[in-house]
């Protein structure tokens, strides 16, 4: 059980490190990579046919055909994070992750959603995993906990 971790460049190293945060909570294995789909296609293309990942994530920004191009390479699960750029700040990342053909789907979190995707990463491999199902119930219990400690700070207004 791993994860690969693609991303287009080395300044979305940040937004890598909330995926990576997540995979190291939950015990899950994981690999980094920058390699861009549109500078680096054949290396992409080595690095996802020897990959021994379950799951890809792919992080990229404004263009951010990387996350597609990983889907159309694989039959693994490909999950897309675009990352906010200085112009239209990630709206056209989005788009470019999401709006995917029929037939080459990539699971899309959020722009700059780097924990989101490793939460939905472990969750994809929890699906054979007991151990990771009981982490990841425990996890929502943590959430619950922080949200019910919220209400009871706020008090009276």
């Amino acid at each position: 059980m791993n994860v690969h971790i693609i991303m287009g460049s080395q300044s979305d190293k940040e937004i890598a490190q909330k995926a990576t945060a997540i995979l190291k909570e939950f015990g899950v294995d994981y690999q980094v990579s920058v390699i861009s789909a549109h500078r680096a296609l054949d290396t992409l293309q080595d690095a996802v046919e020897n990959s021994t990942a379950d799951v890809f994530i792919g992080i990229a920004g404004k263009a951010a055909h990387l996350s597609g191009v990983i889907a159309g390479m694989t039959i693994k699960p490909v999950i897309g994070v675009p990352v906010k750029s200085s112009t239209l700040g990630g709206l056209e990342a989005l788009l470019s992750t999401v709006e995917m053909p029929s037939g080459v789907p990539v699971a899309t979190v959020a722009i700059n959603g780097g924990e989101n995707a490793g939460i939905l990463a472990t969750q994809m491999l929890a699906i054979g995993n007991e151990e990771l199902q009981q982490k990841l119930k425990n996890h929502k219990q943590e959430m619950l906990e922080a949200v019910k400690a919220m209400d009871e700070a706020i008090g009276d207004l």
